[in-house]
């Protein structure tokens, strides 16, 4: 390699370094950080295949890709040490005594935005184009262990923004001035870190909800997708990339924040005693016009995410309408404003997911807000309707088609679809006549249901639920099925006494799906499931 010009400035003195440990005679405190010997006549070289973090001098916190993100044009900043892969980078040799930075979780380098050689230009996450904008010296700061690193196409040195000690502050080039938030420690990051980022979400979490797996994250649409995780140590965040949803965050059973539409973040739950959590994220609320993204556990400093609960032998999926859903029932009032009926809707809590519960079951709400089964409400958008959705994850995608992992095989399926196709009249236009519309509902519910039966074998019990309007021809497709020799189609009916109606728009409330739970759960726990 090459021996680099010197370019020495007023107040530092940069030396090549190698990274020799000095085993010997070294201070227990001082272990975890790599020692350098100083080599005057040598170039400089790195483990390449060691991982490190990048300690500001200034404030003690590490150099941080934001919100564990893969994405080009992601921006750094320091950031409280997680001990994290999207806070641990590789040093790759650029030759002359240049290094790119490789993040672990991401696999890009740390570059400047546009390739600026302006002051003051934004740090960033790229992919490796060998952008000289993408290389850095690292220069040794004399009579310390810190170092420089100076950007091989400006000159300039990465810096803290405004000398900030801030959680998040910017990263960002800077003409050098020797002040200490232009320096860094490099500590060697020990062992692999045992987080989602790098062995994918889906080996950290278990979800029986309809997700994409993209890897280091996974994508959904339907409401109440749950994630579980297990972690140890007094802390976990939770890395989300939502702006529709709400969330729940709950930790050895108990809700200890609800999220609302929280962006692009990483929230942190700290505090926690120092021992094995059980930590589960669920979806509140359905938002089909936008696609979620969650990004994993991580644990606090010090501690770790451990393997993944089990997944349950049990399992109910739930097709329906707003009513499966939970719309607004946690309301105390029938009239909701649009953020209200946001706010006070909560899948987890709505009468499929509280009769999973009780029955230890994994389990889908696959329940989209004014859709029928060939009608939805009033006779709007008849174009689709909620067949037209169900093979999605991702509801707004259209022709995008959940890919099931092998894993999803419900013994029993629940459906509740009528109350939008009967809630209104037939309007003058629309396809359907009053006379012919119930015999096109049934046509399509048995379709549906032999849909169903196909997708998920012989051994399946599907349970048709009829309610009001709609009830008499739910019981005549059962019939039909039962007939046709399907003796596992089931009919249930949904019994509204007692029920208050207090949810948005006269849904149910918190307390009818409670009293709606009470009242299925005995019916399937009594079916031939084998449970």
């Amino acid at each position: 390699m090459k021996n680099p010009t010197h370019r020495g400035r007023r107040g530092r003195h940069r030396r090549r370094w190698t990274a020799t440990a000095l085993l010997l005679g070294v201070p227990a405190a001082v272990v975890p950080y790599l020692l350098f010997a100083q080599e005057d006549s040598q170039a400089a070289t790195v483990d390449g295949d060691a991982y490190y973090r990048l300690v500001s001098v200034r404030s003690g916190k590490v150099l941080d890709v934001k919100s564990f993100s893969t994405a080009d044009g992601t921006r750094i900043q320091q950031y409280a040490d997680q001990s994290t892969a999207n806070q641990q980078w590789k040093l790759k040799d650029a030759g002359d005594g240049y290094y790119e930075l490789v993040n672990r979780n991401s696999g890009k380098v740390l570059g400047i935005a546009g390739n600026s050689t302006a002051k003051a230009a934004a740090a960033e996450q790229q992919t490796d184009s060998s952008a000289t904008s993408q290389e850095w010296r690292i220069d040794e700061v004399s009579g310390s262990d810190a170092v420089t690193l100076t950007s091989r196409r400006s000159g300039q040195v990465l810096d803290v923004s405004g000398g900030s000690t801030a959680q998040g502050a910017a990263v960002i080039q800077y003409p050098g001035h020797g002040g200490a938030n232009q320096q860094w420690k490099l500590v060697r990051a020990t062992g692999v870190p045992d987080q989602a980022h790098t062995a994918g979400v889906l080996a950290q979490v278990h979800t029986a909800g309809r997700v994409k797996d993209l890897g280091n994250t996974v994508q959904y649409s339907w409401p109440g997708v749950y994630f579980e995780g297990r972690v140890r140590g007094t802390g976990v965040g939770i890395v989300l990339n939502d702006s529709a949803a709400d969330y729940d965050v709950q930790v050895d059973g108990t809700t200890v924040a609800t999220l609302v539409t929280p962006g692009n973040t990483t929230h942190w739950v700290n505090g926690l005693s120092n021992s094995t959590h059980t930590v589960r994220l669920v979806k509140r609320n359905d938002t089909p016009g936008s696609t979620s993204t969650f990004g994993g556990f991580v644990a606090a400093s010090g501690g770790a995410v451990l393997s993944k609960p089990a997944a349950r032998n049990r399992q109910i999926e739930f097709i329906g309408d707003s009513l499966t859903v939970g719309y607004g029932n946690l309301s105390n009032s029938r009239t909701c404003t649009g953020d209200q009926l946001r706010r006070k809707t909560n899948s987890d809590v709505s009468y499929g997911a509280l009769t999973a519960r009780q029955l230890n079951a994994d389990y889908q709400i696959n329940g989209y807000s004014g859709r029928g089964m060939v009608r939805n409400y009033n006779g709007g958008t008849p174009d689709v309707n909620y067949r037209t959705f169900y093979d999605r994850a991702l509801l707004n995608v259209a022709g995008d088609v959940w890919q099931n992992p092998g894993t999803w095989r419900p013994q029993v399926v629940v459906i509740n679809l009528g109350t939008n196709d009967f809630s209104t009249a037939i309007k003058p236009g629309e396809q359907w006549t009053p006379d012919n519309f119930a015999a096109t509902y049934r046509d399509a519910y048995v379709g549906f249901v032999q849909k169903l039966r196909t997708r998920y074998g012989a051994d399946t019990t599907i349970v048709a639920v009829g309610a009001g309007q709609y009830a008499s021809h739910v019981q005549q497709v059962v019939r039909a099925r039962n007939d046709a020799g399907d003796s596992r189609v089931r009919y249930w009916s949904l019994d509204d006494s007692g029920l208050d109606f207090l949810g948005c728009d006269w849904h149910y409330s918190a307390h009818d799906d409670r009293l709606i739970a009470d009242r299925l759960t005995p019916f399937i726990a009594a079916l031939p499931t084998g449970w």
